[in-house]
């Protein structure tokens, strides 16, 4: 639960306030009413309305006002009701108030407020469309793909105003630029990888929400500004470097009250970077049903046995099988014990941990060649011998 005792949005807003937005799914604007404010959890209980129409400046303009009612696919007439972080976007206004068109809570939650999108789904349904077309403005790639796509000579493609990239090894943000001008929204994710030139994403100049996640390489330096990116309304930052998270952090908290949604959360520093980034067991951090304790366990003994292998790996030939037989058991008899505890080894967790020996074992040929067919089953089995996981 957020901390602080502000009790109400830091930009107005009150319950029974219709706010208005454009909507791009629809090429109009559309509107929505404030049912209830909760302090506690910081959010808005937002009612979507069955309009659309040119930018209204007043709720008399939008006539007759009805909550919308969804019946696509399997919502079987339900209100399109949900709530929102109550900091409302800068590209939303507050066009007046009216009683309330419906007054119970809502259950839902949504992360961004994306008003437009269900009247959209709906008014297809009516006319009989059941699939959602592909929006030309969206776009999705993976980080190899993307990469392999940039070094290509192309003509930029300012039509795609949503891009989202997952699986990041590296990205050269001038090239992205470069090629995406037009972006309006961008969702980066990483694998621990690296995010290069990140200052040239000021030059996106009608960015609206950026989310960068797990990505390293970016400085206080690179941080956006307000002044590039003015109709900035979301900044969500999840695994950064520290300075670039205390910067971003510094730079939009007071663009708050104008409408900037802001979260930065896990920053990290350069020393926790350099342990991780070759770590294969980085994504139990967080996991829900691995708690903090046993996550350093196991990083720490993933790490005693690296450093055993690598040490047998330069050692004697004829002791290599019975040392990584040894190894093996230590191994598998250090995670019996984690797993007593808490339980946390199921499907994923087992093969990750034996993904994880790969990882040592192909770490270790890379500094002292290849390791004998011996060698690397005696380890396996030193592990299948003990092993409760």
């Amino acid at each position: 639960m957020p901390n602080g005792k502000q009790t109400v949005p830091p930009r107005p807003l009150a319950v029974g306030d219709v706010v208005a937005a454009p909507a791009r799914v629809l090429g109009e604007w559309t509107a929505a009413q404030i049912v209830r404010i909760d302090a506690d959890t910081r959010t808005a209980a937002v009612l979507e309305l069955d309009w659309s129409g040119p930018e209204p400046s007043s709720v008399g303009e939008l006539g007759a006002v009805a909550p919308l009612r969804l019946s696509h696919h399997a919502w079987n007439g339900a209100l399109s009701y949900c709530n929102h972080a109550w900091i409302l976007p800068r590209s939303h206004k507050v066009i007046g108030s009216t009683a309330l068109l419906h007054d119970a809570p809502s259950n839902s939650y949504a992360s961004s407020w994306r008003l437009g999108d269900q009247l959209a789904r709906q008014r297809r349904w009516d006319a009989g469309v059941r699939e959602d077309p592909a929006d030309a403005w969206t776009a999705e790639y993976t980080g190899a793909a993307v990469d392999e796509f940039l070094s290509r000579p192309a003509a930029p493609r300012p039509e795609v105003a949503h891009l989202t990239i997952r699986d990041i090894d590296a990205l050269d943000c001038a090239r992205l630029v470069k090629r995406f001008p037009g972006v309006t929204r961008l969702q980066l994710y990483g694998r621990l990888g690296l995010l290069t030139a990140a200052g040239e994403l000021n030059r996106l100049t009608a960015l609206r929400g950026i989310g960068i996640s797990d990505l390293f390489g970016m400085t206080g330096e690179d941080v956006l500004r307000p002044r590039c990116v003015p109709q900035l309304e979301s900044v969500d930052l999840y695994s950064v470097p520290a300075a670039y998270a205390s910067a971003m952090r510094s730079t939009w908290r007071p663009e708050i009250p104008a409408g900037t949604y802001v979260s930065v959360l896990r920053s990290r520093k350069p020393e926790w970077v350099e342990e991780n980034r070759n770590n294969p067991l980085r994504d139990w951090d967080g996991r829900e049903h691995i708690g903090a304790a046993t996550y350093r366990r196991a990083v720490s003994q993933y790490k005693a046995t690296r450093k055993a292998v690598l040490q047998a790996a330069e050692g004697p030939a004829d002791v290599r099988p019975a040392r990584m037989e040894e190894i093996g058991r230590a191994y598998g008899e250090a995670f019996n014990r984690l797993d007593r505890r808490s339980g946390f080894i199921e499907t994923v967790e087992r093969e990750e941990l034996f993904e994880a020996l790969d990882h040592i074992v192909q770490e270790a040929e890379a500094h002292h060649g290849p390791l004998p067919r011996a060698a690397r089953d005696s380890l396996i089995s030193g592990v299948e011998g003990v092993r409760d996981w």
